[in-house]
């Protein structure tokens, strides 16, 4: 597990960009620079072509994999850059290839890469992001199914209805398009609906860590193109795709907060010795070390045998989220401890990695949830479905970082 120098390339490109750019969050609460962000995403899209690196070339695209994006998605968690890269070029993208050839597939596709439009997947229901929570219904407008038949065939013109209410999509206030996960009376389906067509509503929600913002879209008979009638296939894929990227900005995010702990513990000075020089102090910034390691392996594992298409890549896209996202809260936790007193202050970074860590560990299923379905990938339990998150609803939405009442 080899990053070739071209991809070191790359990995440098994306981090000068940034430093360069001031990619991060403002200090003021709640306060992101939007020109920063607008300049980033931009520049990402024209100068380094971030958006279409995992795009075929025969669909306009760099013809590169998922480890050219695991790369761009790492730089990105180191410093924590506010724009909508995962839930877009990353997700939506990915779920676009994956659904059937369609004039619609071909319309969006070159404006996604580009960056000149920016796409949210409508996923989670009800606190879950496992597939058998997904209660929104299509119907067909002429009364045609998902069955493959020619009226249910993917058209450039919306020809479907869409009901039902979706919860954390990335960007969602952001988006111009909205791929939804959706029932018909043949299974899951994926539709694409315009951000602006009626019945469409979206309302924002207050997310942990606000550099990530979220919203519940709520679609009333919303018009929509039918994309793919192969739902569960491209959701597998979808949610596969989603913990590798995700593990690499968690991997990111915690070398950040790993090297400015390192940085403090060398200059803040203690009864005469610099912090860094205390036995207990190394102890803590070794096992920092140890975690961001493995997880580092877990993920590069991930990203990896999703490249190549390993039979186990499933398995291995959920140890990566589950470790990634239980080293990154560790890691941030710890910088905040080592930092002391300035470690829990606004103007301090360590807030938002420890934010981001949180919100990150339970974005596309907590670790627990995802250990669950590693274990039953591997037949280490008694039945069940591997993508259902089991118990009372009050546990699921405790899992997806949702609280309800």
């Amino acid at each position: 597990m080899r990053f070739s120098a071209e991809q070191e390339e790359l990995r440098t490109t994306v981090r000068t960009l940034v430093e360069r750019r001031g990619g991060t969050p403002q200090r003021e609460p709640g306060v992101a620079s939007e020109d920063v962000a607008e300049d980033v995403w931009r520049l990402l899209a024209e100068q380094v072509g971030a958006h279409a690196l995992a795009v075929p070339e025969k669909l306009g695209g760099a013809g590169y994999s998922c480890l050219e994006t695991h790369v761009v998605m790492e730089e990105l968690g180191r410093a924590l850059t506010p724009i909508p890269f995962l839930g877009s070029a990353v997700l939506t993208t990915q779920a676009l290839l994956a659904c059937d050839d369609a004039p619609a597939r071909a319309e969006w596709l070159p404006r996604l890469t580009a960056g000149t439009l920016v796409g949210a997947l409508a996923w989670a229901e009800r606190g879950s992001f496992g597939t058998d929570a997904i209660a929104t219904r299509a119907v067909s407008d002429s009364g045609g199914t998902a069955s493959g038949s020619p009226r249910a065939q993917p058209t450039s013109g919306p020809s479907w209805r869409l009901t039902g209410v979706k919860e954390h999509v990335l960007d969602a206030g952001r988006a111009g398009l909205l791929l939804v996960a959706a029932r018909t009376d043949r299974g899951l389906a994926v539709l694409a609906v315009d951000r602006a067509a009626p019945g469409v509503t979206v309302e924002p929600q207050v997310p942990m860590d606000l550099s990530r913002p979220q919203g519940r879209v709520l679609l009333d008979a919303a018009p929509a193109t039918l994309l793919t009638s192969h739902g569960e296939r491209v959701m597998r894929h979808v949610l596969d795709t989603a913990c590798t990227a995700l593990s690499a900005e968690q991997v990111g995010g915690a070398a950040h907060c790993l090297d400015m702990t390192v940085a403090y513990a060398r200059q803040r000075v203690q009864f005469g010795r610099p912090i860094g020089a205390f036995q207990a102090v190394k102890h803590r910034l070794a096992d920092m070390y140890v975690l961001l390691e493995s997880a580092r392996s877990a993920s590069y594992a991930a990203a990896f045998a999703l490249a190549n298409g390993a039979p186990d890549a499933s398995a291995v896209a959920a140890l990566a989220k589950s470790s990634c996202s239980e080293a990154f809260r560790t890691i941030a936790g710890e910088a905040i401890q080592l930092h002391g007193g300035i470690g829990i202050t606004w103007e301090h970074d360590c807030h938002r990695y420890f934010k981001r860590a949180h919100g990150s560990a339970l974005l596309f299923g907590s670790p627990e949830w995802h250990r669950r379905r590693l274990a039953h990938g591997l037949g280490l339990t008694g039945g069940g479905n591997a993508t259902r998150i089991a118990g009372s609803p009050q546990v699921a939405d405790r899992e997806s970082g949702t609280v309800r009442g």
